[in-house]
């Protein structure tokens, strides 16, 4: 079983039966001394997707903070890679280390232990205790939102999307991102091709041109780089992107899916360091009204009467309304959500399946 798949089948096991990650009570802790923070990144800072968004967030705690925030980048998601790097920070006296991958997970658990007055803080990662805190984003409430935006664009009632693996934390991309299409048009279809990737241009460009090929006119993506966008912008049609503002690299991009990273960190380690650090049994759980992550929308070509639509779809989410509320069937007509009920987060990591309107594999 390969990374990812022992990602989400932990993930599901540990949500299984609950409607919302639970908090378990504050603990009495603070890291020794004032904060001071230090980054291990997975990926590259200037990979256009994942790495870059908390690289660009690590600057703006830098200035907002008024600290120095020191990282080591392009770290391998194995521990003898991780923990060399962990505790030459430690031994220069950080006391909060942000991790930034899965594969970090059980090497930042050792560690935790090892390093009690430490703090630990994993986006995507899934052990936790007194002094960790893996945490991941309600992505599918900020791709519902782009969702919108696409359906209001498209003319031809095709929509596509390019995802990079069927694990439950894409599929929910996926079936949202229709479920916002239908909001402002019910016609609208969907149609999605699989690269196997996170992050491969190559496979990225093929798939977005098999879609503009099928007829699709407006773009989505859970993919790493900004090729999709790129290929948007040389067939004339719409794009939206995810893990960052996409629209740099292309007029094309409209909305894109984006991590806030700053806006939740800032106060957790404010928190921190002010003794009131909140362990998270199940790990945070964090959607749009929590900070982790919003949506830049909208473009030029978005009418002030859909950005309206969006934003007070937008509204609707941080006061409490789910993306995934019943009543909801799958593509096979398998009640999935019944009315008045929404679904769970266990099933929300557990989902391997597609809304009515979803084609492709």
């Amino acid at each position: 079983m390969n990374l990812y798949l022992r990602f989400v089948f932990r993930l599901a096991l540990a949500t299984a039966g609950l409607s919302q990650f639970t908090t378990i009570a504050a603990a009495e802790f603070a890291a020794k001394g004032d904060p001071k923070p230090a980054v291990i990144l997975f990926g590259d800072v200037n990979d256009g997707g994942w790495s870059q968004s908390l690289d660009e967030s690590r600057k703006i705690l830098e200035q907002e903070l008024d600290l120095r925030i020191p990282q080591a980048a392009k770290v391998p998601e194995s521990a003898i890679a991780v923990r060399p790097a962990a505790e030459l920070f430690i031994e220069r006296g950080v006391n909060i280390i942000l991790g930034s991958a899965f594969g970090y997970s059980d090497t930042f658990k050792e560690l935790s232990e090892q390093h009690p007055d430490i703090v630990f803080i994993n986006p995507a990662g899934t052990t936790n205790g007194p002094n960790l805190k893996s945490i991941y984003g309600r992505t599918y409430e900020s791709q519902y939102l782009c969702g919108m935006v696409a359906g209001g664009l498209t003319k031809s009632d095709k929509i596509g999307f390019v995802a990079a693996n069927p694990f439950g934390l894409v599929n929910w991309t996926v079936n949202a991102y229709l479920l916002g299409a239908r909001q402002v048009n019910p016609d609208a279809t969907l149609s999605v091709v699989f690269t196997g990737a996170w992050a491969d241009p190559v496979k990225e460009r093929a798939a977005a041109e098999a879609l503009v090929e099928q007829g699709i006119d407006v773009i989505g993506q859970h993919v790493d780089t900004p090729t999709v966008q790129v290929v948007a912008g040389e067939n004339g049609i719409y794009g939206t992107g995810h893990h960052r503002d996409l629209s740099e690299f292309s007029a094309a991009t409209q909305c894109s899916s984006v991590w806030t990273w700053d806006r939740f960190l800032k106060p957790e380690i404010e928190k921190i360091a002010a003794g009131a650090f909140e362990p998270a049994e199940y790990g945070a759980f964090l959607s749009i009204k929590d900070g982790l992550i919003d949506v830049a929308c909208c473009g030029e070509a978005v009418s002030e009467e859909l950005k309206e639509k969006v934003m007070a779809e937008r509204d609707a989410i941080i006061a409490g309304k789910h993306v995934f509320a019943g009543p909801l069937s799958d593509r096979d007509g398998t009640v999935r959500v019944k009315d008045g009920e929404v679904l769970s987060d266990g099933d929300l990591w557990a989902m391997d399946w597609f809304v009515d309107g979803v084609s492709g594999q």
